[in-house]
Parts: C-alpha cells; structure tokens; sequence
C-alpha cells in the first residue's frame, strides 16, 4: 500500500513569498511537458486526479503543492520544453523555478520525469545539470517504460545512467509505468527515504476476533471432551448386573 495514500492537494504558489511557511521536507518534481509528471505523482499517490493531467502543453504555471503528511510535501513543477507558452509566461515560470530550486531550504531532492522513449533531450540535460550544482540528490524516472521492449529498457537505462554517473554520485534511475504501475515500490523507497517516511504496513486482523475465534475452537474441543467424558463416567457407574444385562459388551 502507497505510503503517500493520504496526499491532498494543498497549495497552488506563483509567488516565492506565498511558500508554505510549515515546511520540513519537500520533493519536487520536473520533466519535459508531456513526459508523464502529473500521472507519476498520482500513480504514486495512488489517486487518478490529484495532480491535474492535461493534454494541453504548459498547462502547470505555478508550484502545486500537495501536502503527504504534516510539514511534508510533493511539488510539482512547471513542465518545460513547450513551444505554445507565451514569452511572459516562460519569463515568469524562470523567476519562479529558479529560485526556488536553488534556495528553498526545505526541498531534500528532485524527481526528474524523462519519456523513456525520448531521455536527454537538452533540457533535461540543463536541468540535471543546473540542478546538481546544489548537492542536493536526482532520481530519475524512465516513464512510459511499457512502451518499450525489455531490450529498449536496458539500452534506456544503461544510456541513461552513463550520463547521470558524468553529472553526479547523488544521481539515481529507474523505469517507471504509470499506467502499469511497475516500478511504484522502487520509487517510494526513495522518495520516502528523502522524507523520513516508512512503508506503512497493512493493519493484522483486530485481536478481538481473533481471540473469539481462538475461544471458540477451545471450547468446541472442550465439549468434546467433557461429552466423551460424560459417557465413560455414566458407563462406569453402571452395576456388574447392568453392565451384563442384554444389549450390554462384556470382555471375557
């Protein structure tokens, strides 16, 4: 069971002075437009609709805020690489992004969304890059990985990860299929590392009733036994004469 089940959405920020001031712990996520962002965040939410899927490129053009537990939140980022964005909205989307990333205290790491069928394109290769220079970890997620055969997997993820090895010691990757939801458990254990979250176990039946089962089966034995019992005592009690009258077993 996904230990960000309990994700709502909390905030929407187009301006660094409205940053949730309760912060302890952030994850932010970026990616190419298109390269599946807003469905990972809801794969590993376990919601269909919590982080907005469009098929409008650039529609995010804010910090979305979605809070796990308390002090601790995802963000989703303003998807880059979209030719239909006005100018001033790039312009705004750089004085938002750019600072935050660099300066915001809370944030531990960030998850970056590549196509598996199309990684490394410029921009990620700017964002790795630029975003690395924070010392600060990068797992990569290889989305869409259904779309590819086992051996494009392996040529993505060896290509890949020869460039994240160039980047940084504190790069890491993975596949990723939101509509198969492979690769949910590996991602969680990174993320939730960067959280200070544990995997949430599933609750063991109520002790109650299993107990009252327990008690049960007890004293279904226990009947039988006191009934056994109960006839070999009334046997006993029998006279010689009544042991022997017709009807009666005697061992010779």
């Amino acid at each position: 069971m996904s230990i960000f089940r309990s994700a709502v959405f909390s905030t929407t920020v187009a301006n660094l002075n409205d940053l949730p001031t309760d912060s302890l712990r952030e994850v932010a996520f970026a990616g190419r437009s298109n390269a599946g962002k807003s469905s990972a965040i809801n794969t590993l939410a376990n919601h269909t609709r919590l982080a907005f899927v469009s098929k409008t490129p650039g529609r995010t053009q804010h910090l979305n805020f979605f809070t796990i537990e308390d002090g601790k939140y995802f963000v989703d980022l303003p998807g880059y690489g979209f030719a239909k964005a006005p100018e001033e909205i790039r312009a705004q989307w750089e004085g938002l992004l750019a600072p935050y990333l660099r300066y915001r205290l809370p944030l531990v790491g960030l998850v970056l969304i590549m196509d598996s069928r199309h990684p490394l394109t410029e921009l990620d290769l700017q964002m790795l890059e630029w975003f690395a220079q924070t010392g600060k970890p990068i797992h990569v997620l290889l989305s869409k990985a259904d779309k590819l055969t086992r051996q494009e997997q392996a040529v993505a993820l060896r290509e890949v990860g020869a460039v994240l090895s160039r980047i940084g010691e504190r790069c890491t990757l993975q596949l990723f299929s939101s509509l198969k939801r492979s690769g949910v458990e590996e991602a969680e254990a990174v993320l939730g590392s960067w959280l200070e979250m544990t995997p949430k176990k599933d609750a063991l039946p109520p002790t109650g009733l299993r107990t009252e089962k327990v008690a049960r089966a007890k004293n279904r034995k226990a009947m039988g036994w006191s009934a056994r019992s109960a006839g070999k005592k009334t046997d006993n009690n029998k006279s010689p004469r009544q042991r022997d009258e017709p009807g009666a077993k005697r061992l010779t």
